[in-house]
């Protein structure tokens, strides 16, 4: 549960927007289901995100800001993204300390609507001692006085750390938390569900993001499979603890999204623009999933995984069909061992 809180924002304030009021967004969230019929505008969903707290199902991640990482645009127009998002009704942005220049373009973007988003940042240091620095120049670059989460990084982080180290560097953010620098801890997990599962089960953790998409491995498929496992085992872990569930690389990093005909030239074009929402949904499907963390480059990226959701269709044997098509072609591309390593 959340300790501490701002002195402008108490914790009473805090839930009481988390049950139904700006958090979580309510009648201010409408959102245009398509460019057909434009009065058509629907609401995107929203579910519990642990105890006491309610988002929109549909998240930023802020990774896909970075020009290092492949974005083609300008600050300003990284800016305007995140408005963009915004508007669409997203109100959940995850970024981190190691996101180079995304904490800087989101500070700018929701500073005048800080009260109305959900934002998340992350600590990669695996020394106590750095943990507050860390959050305070996350704090100056997000133009903020107070975070809605901080997780312990997954990839640089948790994967260099025993879970007694990540305790300790829990131990600093429960610190700052009780001094109302944050409201949530949580952590982040790649591939390292083994120490994921240890930490859900410690207790001392409010939410976490687990990697949706990154068992695939063609050539350790016994491997992928205890993944798979120890992934499975953590969200229904943490559902019983009553955590907040996340989840990242729905759209597996772009393949099931802007690089599907790179990887498989000769999947239609009509069958590779389904993959996005087919992906969605089945993350959806499973109704533990809280918020879906999703990097999202361009406008048109941002409108088609909204209207994806807001259109109300269930995940279904079509999707299945689609994406298990897919991954069967794309399964032995190079790019796959490298983009999924575990």
């Amino acid at each position: 549960m959340w300790k501490g809180g701002s002195p402008s924002f108490d914790r009473r304030s805090f839930l009481r927007l988390g049950a139904g009021g700006a958090l979580v967004v309510g009648a201010e969230a409408e959102v245009d289901a398509g460019t057909e019929r434009p009065a058509d505008r629907r609401v995107l969903p929203r579910r519990p995100f642990g105890r006491g707290v309610e988002l929109l199902v549909l998240g930023f991640g802020g990774a896909a800001l970075v020009a290092r990482w492949g974005s083609p645009l300008s600050f300003d127009e990284r800016v305007q993204l995140v408005r963009h998002a915004y508007e669409r009704g997203i109100r959940y942005f995850d970024t981190a300390g190691n996101y180079l220049e995304s904490q800087r373009i989101l500070g700018v973007a929701l500073q005048d609507v800080r009260r109305e988003v959900f934002l998340v940042t992350k600590v990669e240091t695996t020394d106590p001692a750095h943990v507050r620095p860390a959050v305070e120049s996350s704090l100056r670059q997000l133009r903020t006085d107070y975070l809605d989460g901080v997780l312990i990084h997954g990839a640089p982080g948790l994967d260099r750390m025993t879970v007694s180290q990540v305790m300790k560097v829990h131990g600093e953010l429960a610190r700052l938390r009780d001094k109302g620098l944050l409201r949530t801890i949580g952590f982040s997990a790649h591939s390292h569900f083994d120490k994921a599962l240890t930490l859900v089960e410690s207790g001392g953790f409010d939410h976490c993001l687990l990697a949706y998409t990154s068992c695939l491995r063609r050539r350790a498929p016994v491997r992928s499979q205890r993944l798979a496992s120890l992934r499975e085992a953590c969200i229904a872990r943490a559902h019983r603890r009553g955590m907040g569930i996340a989840v990242m690389n729905v759209l597996a990093r772009g393949v099931l999204g802007a690089f599907a005909q790179h990887i498989v030239p000769d999947f239609r074009s009509d069958r590779a623009q389904r993959l996005p929402g087919a992906a969605i949904r089945r993350a959806l499907s499973d109704p533990r999933v809280a918020v879906l963390v999703i990097g999202m480059r361009f406008r048109y990226e941002i409108d088609q995984n909204v209207g994806a959701i807001v259109s109300g269709k269930p995940y279904g044997e079509d999707d299945r069909t689609l994406l298990a098509d897919f991954w069967t072609r794309a399964v032995h591309h190079p790019l796959i061992a490298r983009i999924y390593p575990h």
